[in-house]
């Protein structure tokens, strides 16, 4: 067999078994849903794994033109959203095998699960902006299931809304795929960019209005202001499962679009000084103070977390902008580092809803005398999330801003270091009061009516896991920091 079709394993395997799941029977016994997905995820990752720790391979599954392959690469960012991807997915498929126990139809949102997970590793490891864009389409017709899993009218209206946002992203960035096309006559990702400079003289004003349309369309999925209108509807409709990996893992594809239009397609000269390169960085710093903010006003905790999704994403999108390697080093760690803490929240709150139906932030004085363990991982990623050292955080957003100040990019220079410290503050003030009030609920609180209300070690050990993290990936950051880098200087 030829090697490189490994690549193609991860992709489908998942997919397949999710297939099957869906159109099977119901199984007799509950538990065998359980034990199905969670081998379906434990082989998954470990053939991703083999892959993320491998060589770099190639595939070419078929032509839908002439010029136009399908084509599968497993590169050296494709790795790191890869690993990402299968440490958020797995951890938070485990806590889901108990939080669905009380939720209507588990096959079918099990079947949904693994079917993502296989469509997110494609996405991952598109070798050109045909076969991204593709598993980009399916990443959001088959995630839509995870919102609306509930089926209420709220619900479905937040499935209908994510769909449309997301479309309407995904064609802006097809109106641009035909340009890129005319300009380069190839679109495989390539780094530092594929226009053909013959063919870009006299057009670059045309092509700039292209890579606007197509970076806007990605900033669509990563909730980026104006677009970030989805995220925090979608959210707190879905399950915590699925709300974990929707701010963990699904807003990343816009991410990791963003980064191959501007590095793999465009390259960070042709951007570099322009209008677009402004307008993107007014918007990426808009939407990190405008989400910290309607997060610190907002009272019920998914939804909290939702608008501080739309916050954290936008320090990431602002690195990136920069087009400078030590922020993009800054937005890579925390596509990382956000990734586990943001998952590791929404699971918190998630073991939260689960164990007492408490959803609003007014509702948790106490919380953490009947969920200690909980309230103490959740405490930990909040530290984390706020960039507080040696958290984790507080790595990344040391790299963003000392890339800012790099950049000597006229007044984001400053400005961004400010507005993150000012995000940072809120952020401060819409988590830390939960843990508070949950540790210290003060003289009111009736302590002969407590009762121990912590989940069961299914859940507990991916919310410990992924506070683990969160911390000691802030402590002993120097490998990660160094492959990070190596990319970023790839990429410049």
């Amino acid at each position: 067999m030829n090697e490189s079709v490994t690549i193609l394993f991860p992709i489908f395997f998942p997919i397949l078994m999710g297939v099957l799941l869906l159109v099977g029977k119901e199984p007799k016994k509950k538990a065998l849903l359980s034990r199905y997905t969670g081998g379906v995820l434990l082989l998954t990752a470990l053939m991703v794994l083999g892959l993320v720790w491998g060589k770099e391979v190639s595939f070419t599954m078929f032509f839908l033109t002439g010029r136009l392959p399908v084509y599968f690469r497993v590169d050296s960012i494709g790795k790191v959203f890869a690993f990402v991807v299968t440490v958020v997915w797995v951890l938070a498929g485990f806590f889901s095998f108990e939080y669905m126990k009380a939720e209507n139809a588990p096959r079918r949102f099990f079947g949904f699960y693994l079917i993502v997970y296989g469509i997110l590793i494609g996405l991952d490891f598109s070798g050109n902006m045909i076969t991204f864009y593709m598993f980009y389409e399916m990443m959001t017709l088959l995630s839509m299931p995870l919102v609306l899993h509930e089926r209420t009218k709220a619900a479905i209206m937040a499935g209908l809304k994510y769909m449309f946002y997301s479309f309407c992203g995904a064609y802006m960035v097809l109106f641009g795929l035909y340009f890129v096309y005319r300009y380069a006559n190839t679109l495989t990702f390539t780094a530092k960019g594929v226009l053909d400079a013959t063919l870009t003289a006299g057009n670059e004003k045309l092509l700039l209005v292209v890579a606007f349309f197509m970076l806007l369309g990605f900033s669509v999925k990563a909730g980026m202001f104006p677009f970030h209108g989805w995220l925090p509807v979608a959210h707190p409709e879905a399950p915590a499962p699925a709300s974990a990996v929707l701010s963990g893992v699904i807003v990343k594809g816009g991410v990791l679009g963003i980064i191959r239009v501007i590095f793999y397609l465009f390259g960070a000269d042709f951007l570099r000084g322009t209008w677009v390169q402004t307008t993107m960085l007014i918007l990426s710093l808009v939407t990190v103070f405008m989400g910290s903010m309607l997060a610190y006003l907002e009272k019920g905790m998914k939804k909290r977390l939702a608008y501080s999704t739309v916050s954290q994403v936008s320090y990431i999108l602002f690195g990136l902008f920069l087009l400078d390697p030590v922020s993009l080093t800054g937005s890579l760690l925390h596509v990382v580092f956000h990734a586990f803490i943001k998952c590791g929240l929404f699971l918190c709150a998630g073991a939260i809803i689960f164990r007492t139906g408490k959803r609003r932030v007014d509702e948790l004085t106490g919380i953490g005398k009947e969920m200690p363990v909980t309230i103490w991982c959740f405490t930990l990623c909040s530290l984390a999330l706020i960039g507080i050292p040696p958290a984790s955080g507080f790595i990344s957003k040391w790299y963003l801003c000392e890339g800012a100040l790099h950049t000597k990019t006229a007044v984001f220079s400053w400005l961004g270091p400010v507005i993150l410290l000012i995000s940072a503050l809120l952020t401060a003030g819409y988590l830390l009061p939960v843990t508070i009030k949950g540790f210290f609920p003060g003289e009111d609180y009736d302590y002969a009516a407590l009762v121990k209300k912590e989940p069961v070690k299914l859940m507990l050990v991916p919310m410990v896991i992924l506070a683990a993290l969160a911390f000691v990936l802030g402590i002993v950051p120097e490998g990660l920091i160094r492959q990070l880098s190596a990319i970023a200087g790839q990429l410049m």
